[in-house]
């Protein structure tokens, strides 16, 4: 059995804490690997190694690190599809999924290339009689990113590649359920010429990250991931003098005006509350059809697809949702469907009793997709992040109470409103309280150059990810004010010049 290893100083290292854990194929439901746990002490060695590259990485020209980048964004457009099979042989996503995941993180190693544009500070002459002013981005030090298993490729993209052009080296913790994705990533960026220990990886858990919370010479954190791990992370990163930016948990709204396209928000639900089986911070998991008229026509259209949704294994290429990434969460969603029923809900289509019937994979994590309808603000189902193939209808008689809706919840990470009313849609997008909004755009993530990030409880931290929040996030300002004694003039000299 294949033991999955860290990545330091160029170079797959084995653990040497003796402690290791399953990784699981949720498609059959078998173990066919293991990943090493570091310890604190490996921990420490990792952040040694990256502080001792830090003096040299920050003073490269930001056109030599930008060319790095440029040649390991080459090798991701030639080796995408090696990327997305790691993905989808940990993860369970398809491998379409798996192969758009790798193209959004591509694209900030596209915005990252442009360091050198990036990084222009600013000057003022003559700020007071013969006083100049100007100010420049510096590196941080020692930058360490933790990532969630939903996306091991992405999500580790929108804080890496900025971190390594802004001058930064960077240690990646990634999730343990999926963690063979940070090692070919460490791996196409030694062959695109990164220097030694500017980019490691150390597997690990609980362990490795309170490691990295609390050891001194890493300066700044990155998180995505739970909420309540989110609040810890950011709580004891800062109680450490550590830079923090935690992204947490999720709940996203899609309100469905009267005037809406029903064939068009119908289809965009279909891909936002099922795509990756729900594995999404950026999932629909509540529509907010306006009025009872809309919601009946919206379930109707619904139904007959989510019955023909195809749920298999990445292997099956014609597969359009995979199953869920453990045992543990395929229960758990299950639970979440179950607590609806008992609090009230109807459940209009039940992916419990899901079987796939595809041989060697019967025993896989598979949730069929799920509708409930009438569910309420009180339930469970509608309260908690439920990170799965279930979408919930919550029923609302006007705009006013959908928007009332969105803002009772803590999470506030994105939102869409599907209408032909340009005055509902402007005052939808100025008015609600959700870090990012989609106007007939049901998952609007934000492109590369743009910054990710939400409101309330779905952040902790000042800066959002990627776009220029991720640039100010890894770098600190320094201003420099300049005055220059007057200097000795003459008159030309014609003669030739002596030394006596």
């Amino acid at each position: 059995m294949t033991t999955i290893a860290h990545y330091i100083n160029n170079a797959a290292v084995a653990g040497t804490s003796g402690r290791e854990q399953p990784v699981f194929n949720p498609a059959t439901g078998t173990s066919e690997k293991t990943v090493a746990l570091a310890s604190t002490s490996e921990v420490d060695a990792v952040v040694a190694a990256a502080k001792a590259a830090w003096p040299k990485w920050s003073k490269t020209p930001a056109l030599r690190r930008a060319r790095i980048l440029d040649k390991f964004k080459n090798i991701l457009w030639e080796r995408g599809d090696q990327l997305a099979e790691v993905i989808s042989a940990e993860h369970g996503k398809t491998h379409d999924d798996a192969l758009g995941e790798v193209t959004r993180g591509l694209e900030v190693v596209e915005f990252a290339v442009g360091a050198p544009h990036l990084l222009k500070g600013d000057f003022s002459e003559n700020v007071g009689s013969g006083v100049d002013s100007h100010n420049i981005r510096q590196s941080l030090g020692v930058c360490a990113g933790i990532t969630p298993f939903n996306f091991p490729c992405m999500v580790p993209m929108w804080m890496f590649p900025v971190a390594l052009a802004t001058g930064n080296t960077f240690i990646l913790k990634p999730s343990e359920r999926d963690p063979s994705a940070s090692l070919l990533i460490a791996e196409w960026l030694t062959e695109a010429g990164l220097p030694e220990g500017v980019f490691n990886v150390v597997q690990g858990d609980k362990e490795a990250v309170d490691a990295l919370l609390h050891n001194p010479d890493v300066k700044a954190i990155s998180f995505v991931g739970s909420t309540p791990i989110a609040k810890y992370i950011y709580e004891t990163g800062i109680a450490n003098g550590k830079r923090v930016q935690a992204l947490g948990g999720a709940k996203n709204h899609m309100v469905i005006m009267p005037d809406a396209d029903l064939d068009m928000a119908a289809s965009a639900l279909m891909g936002a509350a099922y795509g990756s089986a729900g594995e999404r911070c950026m999932a629909i998991s509540v529509a907010v059809p306006v009025t009872d008229q809309v919601a009946d026509a919206l379930i109707a259209k619904l139904v007959p697809q989510i019955e023909a949704l195809k749920v298999g294994p990445a292997a099956d290429r014609t597969s359009e949702m995979g199953p869920l990434v453990t045992e543990q969460h395929m229960n758990k969603v299950k639970g979440y469907i179950t607590s609806g029923e008992e609090q009230g809900a109807k459940v209009v289509i039940d992916g419990r009793g899901f079987q796939q019937d595809k041989q060697g994979y019967e025993n896989g994590y598979y949730v069929g997709g799920t509708l409930l309808d009438n569910v309420t603000e009180d339930m469970t189902c509608y309260k908690e992040e439920i990170f799965g193939p279930v979408l919930s209808v919550v029923r609302k008689n006007s705009y006013q109470e959908a928007v009332d809706l969105i803002h009772g919840h803590e999470y506030a990470n994105g939102t869409a409103i599907f209408t032909r009313d340009g005055d509902v849609a402007r005052n939808f997008s100025q008015d609600i309280e959700v870090g990012m909004v989609g106007v007939n755009v049901p998952i609007p993530v934000p492109m590369a150059f743009h910054s990710f990030g939400g409101w309330k409880a779905s952040i902790f931290g000042d800066h959002h990810m990627h776009g220029m929040e991720g640039v100010r996030f890894y770098t600190r300002i320094k201003t420099t004010t300049t005055r220059w004694p007057s200097g000795m003039r003459s008159d030309p000299e014609f003669v030739m010049p002596t030394l006596g």
